[in-house]
């Protein structure tokens, strides 16, 4: 007996396995990662500008009916929805069609998936210079495994602009619900995410609404002094730069504010002061934010003589840009919100992160005894886009040192790195006048007071009367 069996997927069975183990908040994001590559099929034979999105803006909304996002993003081409926009996956022979974008998208799944997260039924509408086509979803095609084809139909000018409008129809009774609940947090979860995750874009000059609400960019700034000889003693960013099997990688780090001196960090410590919701890694790959604010051992806290985050370092700051057109070679994850710490690439960086970790974290160390003369140095930096220091005409014109140890990945056309010269603390005045205070307490109250300083009972006396002498004499000045 010889004959075949039916070996053919089920539409169902795609639906299911795409949309099990991505958050709604994700797959949204999602849409918008579409509506920046629009951007850049339109724009990418432009002279290259440091707001290459300016102009462009995407708009959701969503309700106990619908849920909506439209662009002015240049809509998809014809030809990209005919052979593989609406598949389950982009075919072999399509996978290098954007590799002259910018783009973080490999699998050609993200708009399907997106749409069946939400509900079962929708439409696409997109509108070039060419041409205006509306392509539509419906529970008659999803349970019928037979057909795959979904009806494109040719239709006059219907948007405001040249872009894209996809609407989901009968949501999923758990997405009505975030989306019609007043307990729902959705849609100020959902301006947070995007306002982490597309800050960079914003500063490029990218727009987006949530039901109306405008998405504000989050400040990107580093402390820099002003010093015009790097070389001298100075506040600025650990920089590093390099070219690795075509991946550009830029990595800046430093502080974005003023250090914490020890009354300062009791109060963070105990929650009643300062968030450290800036402090950390950021990770960019083609601009769209995969990780944000990390202090974990991912990104190095806690590892290879680096000290784990503590407030103590909500000062320090870092990002790092992966930029390829292979998105291929981008060390992501396959939800793109992540990073994946496998990858060879990222382990090699990884090393000038905590280089820079160390370097800053050492320098906090330093002054903590001297805390107000560190902070009368750091009264004089200013806020500066570290991401600029790397651009051929920055007015800082930074000191680059070539890296002489290559990489085994090394394919590297260039690798430099910039390590400030962070003050340090001056020796007192051997002509000063010094004298000696003296008094006694009990034990067990100077142990109160240097759990309270330090969180550590067990200091030295000595050290627990200069740290209360200190912080009067900061008050008094």
């Amino acid at each position: 007996m010889s004959g075949t069996v039916n070996a053919s997927p089920t539409k169902t069975f795609f639906v299911d396995m795409l949309t099990r183990d991505i958050e709604l908040k994700d797959a949204i994001l999602d849409l918008l990662d579409n509506c920046v590559d629009g951007i850049q099929r339109i724009t990418k034979n432009t002279e290259e500008s440091e707001t290459p999105y300016q102009g462009y803006w995407a708009k959701i909304t969503f309700s106990d009916r619908e849920f909506k996002i439209e662009d002015n993003c240049g809509g998809i081409p014809l030809e990209v929805a005919e052979q593989y926009a609406f598949r389950m996956g982009r075919p072999t022979a399509n996978v290098n069609d954007d590799l002259q974008l910018y783009t973080i998208g490999t699998y050609g799944i993200g708009m399907k998936r997106a749409i069946f997260k939400m509900g079962r039924c929708g439409e696409v509408i997109s509108q070039t210079t060419n041409n205006t086509f509306k392509v539509s979803i419906n529970n008659d095609w999803l349970s019928s495994d037979e057909n795959w084809n979904l009806p494109l139909e040719d239709i006059p000018e219907t948007l405001q602009s040249n872009g894209t409008s996809i609407t989901v129809h009968d949501l999923l009774p758990n997405i009505q619900e975030k989306f019609s609940s007043p307990d729902s947090t959705l849609s100020g979860d959902l301006v947070s995410e995007i306002q982490r995750h597309y800050t960079y874009i914003f500063h490029k000059g990218f727009k987006v609404e949530v039901n109306g609400q405008q998405v504000i960019p989050e400040p990107w700034l580093l402390k820099w002094d002003g010093q015009e000889f790097l070389e001298q003693e100075t506040i600025a960013p650990y920089l590093y730069k390099a070219c690795i099997d075509d991946v550009e990688i830029r990595l800046a780090v430093g502080f974005y504010t003023e250090n914490p001196d020890s009354t300062e960090l009791d109060e963070i410590v105990e929650g009643n002061q300062r968030r450290s919701d800036n402090a950390g890694w950021t990770i960019i790959c083609n601009d769209r934010v995969v990780l944000y604010c990390d202090k974990s051992i991912l990104t190095g806290w806690g590892e290879a003589t680096v000290p784990r985050y503590h407030p103590q370092f909500i000062a320090i700051s870092g990002v790092v840009e992966f930029r390829s057109h292979d998105p291929r070679k981008l060390p992501i994850t396959t939800t793109k919100r992540g990073i994946d710490a496998s990858s060879i690439l990222y382990l090699y960086v990884k090393n000038f992160m905590r280089e820079g970790l160390k370097h800053f974290t050492a320098y906090t160390n330093r002054w903590k005894k001297d805390s107000l003369s560190e902070k009368q140095r750091y009264s004089r930096t200013k806020s500066i886009n570290p991401i600029t220091l790397f651009t051929t005409h920055s007015k800082i014109k930074i000191p680059w040192k070539p890296i002489k140890s290559k990489t085994s990945l090394s394919r590297a056309t260039e690798e430099d790195k910039y390590l400030p010269n962070l003050p340090r603390p001056k020796a007192i005045d051997s002509q000063e006048e010094l004298q000696n205070i003296k008094f006694s307490k009990p034990t067990h109250d100077i142990r109160a007071v240097a759990e309270y300083l330090f969180e550590d009972a067990d200091r030295d006396p000595s050290e627990v009367g200069a740290e209360c002498f200190n912080i009067i004499l900061k008050k008094s000045i």
